[in-house]
């Protein structure tokens, strides 16, 4: 956008000169007003904004000094203020200073002194719009972190008191996660692929929310795999559109299933409570959905109130199937394993097979294989765990009666435990670190690494968490963002070089990731090396 700029001169063939003395387009100005006096200019002002007023010092009615205090004292404008003069006057150089201008300039005007000026005005325009920029991004950061220390229950007194002074909430909180729901074809994508995907859906929901959107956050850094975008949901948002919750979640959906094109989204609603301090317990209850919608008929929007709930008095448990599965597949037995999963299934069919029957037992036999793994590794992560689990069963798929699903699943489980049992971490994750070294630019991701070392990828994750105490992902954007920084300090190149350079398509999201590893932004990180070099 080009920058606005008035021209002040009761000489017609003066404010003509000026029009003409410099390609002012090329230099990323407009004239948007040609004043012949100082009354002209400040009624114009008093309408209109402009970046840079260029001013003749002597003129009738209100003349340019008068023009610079009443601009100044009345808060007219921030504009930056050339003068011109055909006087050497120290008493008017001195006025003109005490009144913020921006320089003092003797007629006849030089073009390459007028450029210059223009030039310096450009500069400072800039970096004063960087600095703005810089600041938001800032404010975004520490509501981030401080939003983060409540969703994990970690929240002390200023964390606390800093959400509520910079956040608007409300009696009656969800959490809600956006999610891009098909896992298949996102492990296909890359991840400028996956981040362009969610800036749409985050742009749509933007729009819907409009100026609730602060509480929108798409950087959320707690998952191996970064397909959710997370909302903190407070009761007067539907009701100030005049709707139910659940109006207001249909309404939601659409527009984010509108940014993903044919990629679907699904909303999973975290609990309701009562305020913004207890949000830690609607963030867990969402990431319980997160686990448990791949075994729940396929919906739009999932609330935990409905989804996660047993009743055990319309449903029975078909204990010694699930035992004999469970035993199967501890031994890692295929017949074994086929066998029990058709006795499971008999028995199920005895049943009717009903909707609340195979939730029942599925969930009896999740909870079982969790037990396994547990016993095997006290470390091992449950939602990673749980999210394997999902993404490879389908309970539509068993109720039209895919037995050869579920044996699908029970195999590979049982080689997952295998797996868990043999000592392959020190080896494995030394090559993992190497290959992040040498390749941390690329497009790196556990499922690919799992595949070139013969291991599963979410026990890679696992074992990889237990050794360097944090997720893969988080590992590589951190290495990214430790190299990004000797790049600011060792190189001139352009942050958003620098971005491309490391790793990161996303200008935004790498910016986020920085603030929130170095507490300030790129452009501040180098500002301050220098400072102190």
């Amino acid at each position: 956008m080009l920058m606005k700029v008035m021209l002040v001169d009761d000489e017609p063939f003066i404010l003509q000169g000026l029009s003409v003395i410099i390609d002012w387009e090329q230099e990323g100005y407009e004239i948007v007003r040609k004043a012949s006096d100082g009354q002209e200019a400040l009624d114009y002002l008093k309408e209109n904004d402009v970046d840079l007023i260029i001013t003749d010092i002597r003129m009738p009615q209100i003349n340019g000094l008068e023009l610079l205090e009443k601009i100044r004292n009345e808060k007219l404008s921030e504009a930056y203020v050339i003068i011109l003069s055909g006087y050497n006057d120290f008493q008017y150089a001195q006025a003109a200073i005490r009144y913020s201008c921006m320089d003092y300039i003797l007629k006849p005007v030089q073009k390459e002194q007028l450029l210059d000026n223009i030039r310096r005005v450009t500069r400072k325009r800039e970096n004063m719009i960087q600095e703005e920029m810089d600041s938001q991004r800032m404010q975004r950061g520490y509501l981030l972190q401080n939003m983060m220390a409540l969703l994990q229950g970690k929240g002390k007194d200023e964390n606390i008191s800093y959400v509520k002074e910079n956040f608007r909430c409300s009696k009656g909180v969800r959490y809600i996660h956006i999610c891009l729901n098909d896992l298949s074809t996102l492990e296909e994508m890359s991840d400028e692929e996956v981040s362009e995907r969610k800036d749409k859906v985050y742009e749509q929901v933007s729009r819907y929310l409009k100026e609730d959107t602060d509480h929108l956050f798409k950087d959320f850094f707690v998952y191996e795999e970064d397909y959710e975008i997370g909302l903190v949901y407070c009761d007067y948002m539907a009701k100030e559109r005049n709707l139910a919750e659940e109006e207001f979640m249909r309404t939601l959906h659409k527009a984010a299933q509108s940014g993903s094109e044919s990629l679907p989204v699904i909303l999973l609603a975290g609990k309701w409570v009562e305020d913004i301090t207890k949000i830690s317990r609607s963030y867990s209850s969402a990431c319980v959905l997160r686990s448990f919608k791949g075994f729940q008929d396929t919906k739009s929007v999932y609330y935990y109130e409905k989804e996660v709930q047993v009743n055990p008095s319309k449903t029975v448990l078909c204990k010694q199937p699930l035992d004999n599965l469970v035993q199967a597949v501890n031994q890692n037995d295929a017949l074994l394993i086929n066998k029990s999963v058709d006795e499971l299934f008999m028995e199920m069919d005895r049943l009717d097979r009903t909707s609340e029957t195979v939730t029942m037992n599925l969930n009896w036999l999740i909870f079982r294989l969790l037990n396994l793994a547990a016993e095997q590794d006290e470390s091992v992560n449950q939602d990673e765990v749980l999210s394997y689990i999902s993404g490879s069963v389908s309970k539509e798929e068993i109720i039209r009666g895919s037995r050869a699903h579920m044996r699908k699943f029970a195999c590979k489980y049982a080689e997952y435990l295998v797996q868990l049992r043999k000592n392959v971490s020190r080896g494995i994750l030394t090559e993992i670190e190497n290959e992040i070294k040498e390749h941390y630019a690329e497009n790196l991701t556990l499922r690919e690494l799992g595949q070139k070392y013969y291991i599963n990828s979410s026990y890679l994750g696992q074992i990889f968490r237990k050794r360097y105490g944090q997720s893969f992902k988080n590992y590589l954007n951190n290495f990214r963002i430790k190299e990004a920084a000797s790049q600011l300090i060792r190189t001139d190149k352009k942050i958003g070089q620098i971005a491309e350079d490391v790793g990161y398509r996303d200008l935004d999201y790498f910016i986020s990731r920085f603030i929130e590893q170095e507490g300030c932004t790129p452009s501040r990180y180098r500002k301050s090396a220098r400072e102190e070099a």
